[in-house]
């Protein structure tokens, strides 16, 4: 199944509180709950004024549902081609 990278442009992201971010995690839990269809939420991170999520599921617009459901931005929608890491060196 094809993972996704989201950026999510959220003025301040970084200075969401915990119980903040709770609360995004649980409106996207729900959302992914109701859309019917295959979906992962691999990850998030918070960086800036930015929240830059990893999640699985067959199509973008399927991503792009997700947030509007979510009532959160998915700014960028880019199919992640392939990982690579330390262990990838050789």
């Amino acid at each position: 199944m094809p993972q996704f990278i989201i950026e999510r442009n959220i003025d301040g992201a970084s200075n969401l509180t915990p119980t903040e971010l709770a609360e995004i995690a649980a409106k996207s839990n729900e959302v992914v709950a109701d859309l019917g269809v295959p979906y992962t939420w691999i990850t998030s991170y918070v960086a800036g004024d930015k929240i830059y999520c990893v999640h699985e599921t067959a199509y973008a617009d399927t991503i792009r549902e997700h947030a509007r459901c979510g009532g959160f931005p998915a700014d960028l929608v880019v199919e992640i081609s392939a990982e690579i890491g330390p262990q990838t060196a050789g």
